[in-house]
């Protein structure tokens, strides 16, 4: 949202990629929801199934968004699914990584790799606000 800090990216941009790995749910969920129809257990069209996987990315008036222009029939639906799991995320998710870390692990303090400066804080997003427009503008209103 507005109120994101870019400096951690800014400062070690390999941590993008953390972010590209995890639009792979989107993709997953998509291939799952066609999946449905090759066993024939539910009917979902291309745009359907594309409505459904974008709550994998975890941003509610996008995924309301996109089930409004793609599949309308199941807006209600997506509407409750995105912010169930949003709201649902700070229960399910410190269980998941207790299991999967040590205590050691999970007591390491990280350090910003380097000082990013408020003019680069400030001028990315523009930036990129700029670049997404001009190259994908039907993206602009999201």
């Amino acid at each position: 949202g507005a109120m994101t800090d870019f400096g951690p990216l800014l400062a070690n941009p390999r941590t993008l990629l953390l972010g590209a790995a995890a639009q792979f749910g989107i993709f997953a969920t998509v291939l799952g929801a066609l999946t449905l129809n090759y066993f024939g257990l539910i009917s979902f069209t291309l745009p359907q199934a594309a409505a459904i996987g974008i709550i994998g990315g975890a941003d509610g008036p996008t995924a309301i968004y996109l089930s409004g222009k793609l599949a309308p029939e199941l807006l209600g639906a997506i509407a409750v699914a995105a912010y169930s799991y949003m709201a649902l995320v700070p229960l399910i998710q410190p269980p998941i990584m207790k299991a999967l870390t040590t205590e050691t692990e999970r007591k390491i303090r990280m350090v910003q790799l380097r000082t990013v400066s408020k003019r680069e804080k400030i001028l990315f997003p523009v930036v990129l606000l700029l670049l997404v427009a001009l190259l994908l503008p039907d993206a602009a209103p999201l």
